[in-house]
C-alpha cells in the first residue's frame, strides 16, 4: 500500500544520518528517466519523485529532479541516448526504469564509472552496477493473476497469455509467475502464450482482435486471459467487447490501473488487476539515490508491493489510496 506522508516524511529523515564528511545535500539533481512518459502508471511514478524532491527540501536538502523519458515504451535508442547525456553532463544521480534489461546495461554502467549513483525502479538490468533496485515483486504478481484466475474458473480451463514486449525484463516475469501458476494447476491449459500486444493501446488492440479471431477460427474455446501491464489489459477488453466476448464470458485479469481499467472492472468486463505502487517507487528512488550520493548504505532491493483488486474490494479505503495517489495535486502543484 501507499504510506502515508508522515511515513514518507519519516523516511526522508533517515538520509540526514551520518552525512558527515560526504557531499553537501546543496544543489544535487537527480534525473529520473521512466520508460515512458504516456501512461498514468508513469504520472505516479513522477508524483512520487517529485513528493521526494518536496520533502528532501524540507529537510534541508536542495534536490532538483529532473524528469525526461521517451513518450513510448519501445524507444529503446531515446531512452539510451537520455541516460548517456545525463551521465555526461554532470548529473548527479540517475533513477531509471529499463526499457530493456540488456539494451540499457551500456549506459547503466557508463554512468558507475562516472561516479554517478543509479537506482533501478520497476524493471530489472543485467548488470550489478546500480545502488538499488526499487521494483514489485513481478514474478509474485505474474503467480497471483494465474491463481486467481484458476480459482475463477474453478480449476478447470483454457487460458491465455497475452503478452507485452519482448527485453522487457518486468513483464517477463509476470508472465512467467503467471504460466508457473497456471501449469501447477492440473486442471488448467494454455491454448495460446506467444502473442505480444506492444507499447500503445492501438497497436495492443490490433494483436488482441487477430489472436482472438485466430482462437475463434481454431475452435479453442478460451476460459480466462492475462495481460501483463496496462496497454494489453485496455487492449484486450476492448477487443473482447468487440467480439461479443466481454462481461465475464472470458474472464481477465489485467496488471496496473488505468481509468479505462477501472472502468472495465466496474462494468463487469475485468474480473481483476494486479496492482503495483508506482508512486512509491518514484519516492523511494529519489530518496535512495539521495542516500548513496551522501556515501550512505541503502537495500539492494526493495519489494514495493503487490495487490489484487476486483471489484468486491476497490472501494476498501485501503485499496482506494493506493487506487488514487495524490497526482494531479503534487504535479499540478510543483510544476
Amino acid at each position: 500500500m501507499r504510506p502515508s506522508i508522515s511515513s514518507l516524511l519519516a523516511l526522508a529523515t533517515l538520509i540526514c544520518v551520518g552525512c558527515v564528511g560526504k557531499k553537501e545535500p546543496s544543489g544535487l539533481r537527480i534525473a529520473v528517466v521512466p520508460k515512458g512518459t504516456t501512461h498514468e502508471f508513469w504520472n505516479a511514478v513522477h508524483a512520487g519523485a517529485v513528493q521526494a524532491e518536496h520533502d528532501l527540501r524540507g529537510k534541508g536538502y536542495e534536490v532538483e529532479v529532473q524528469w525526461r523519458g521517451p513518450m513510448r515504451e519501445d524507444d529503446r535508442d531515446y531512452q539510451i541516448q537520455i541516460v548517456e547525456t545525463f551521465a555526461t553532463t554532470g548529473i548527479d544521480g540517475i533513477v531509471l526504469a529499463p526499457l530493456d534489461e540488456t539494451a540499457l546495461v551500456g549506459p547503466v554502467e557508463m554512468a558507475a564509472k562516472a561516479e554517478i549513483p543509479v537506482v533501478i525502479i520497476d524493471s530489472g538490468i543485467d548488470t550489478e552496477s546500480y545502488a538499488s533496485f526499487v521494483a514489485t515483486d513481478n514474478l509474485k504478481g505474474g503467480r497471483m493473476a494465474g491463481e486467481h484466475l484458476t480459482q475463477l474458473l474453478q480449476g478447470n480451463g483454457n487460458v491465455v497469455l497475452f503478452r507485452y514486449q519482448e527485453g522487457s525484463a518486468s513483464t517477463s516475469k509476470r508472465e512467467q509467475g503467471f504460466l508457473d501458476a497456471i501449469n501447477a494447476a492440473e486442471g488448467m491449459t494454455i491454448v495460446a502464450s506467444k502473442d505480444y500486444g506492444g507499447a500503445t493501446v492501438d497497436a495492443a488492440y490490433t494483436k488482441a482482435e487477430s489472436m482472438l479471431k485466430r482462437l475463434q477460427t481454431e475452435g479453442t474455446e478460451v476460459g480466462g486471459i492475462f495481460c501483463p501491464n496496462e496497454t494489453t489489459t485496455v487492449a484486450l477488453t476492448k477487443a473482447l467487447r468487440e467480439m461479443g466476448w466481454a462481461g465475464g464470458k472470458v474472464k481477465v485479469i489485467g496488471f496496473d490501473t488505468g481509468r479505462q481499467s477501472l472502468v472495465d472492472m466496474e462494468n463487469g468486463d475485468l474480473q481483476g488487476l494486479i496492482v503495483q505502487n508506482p508512486f512509491r517507487m518514484g519516492y523511494r528512488g529519489v530518496i535512495d539515490c539521495v542516500k548513496k550520493i551522501q556515501g550512505q548504505e541503502v537495500e539492494r532491493r526493495v519489494d514495493t508491493g503487490v495487490v489484487l483488486v476486483t471489484k468486491e474490494n476497490m472501494r476498501n479505503a485501503e485499496v482506494q489510496k493506493l487506487l488514487n495517489p495524490p497526482v494531479d495535486a503534487i504535479l499540478k502543484g510543483n510544476r
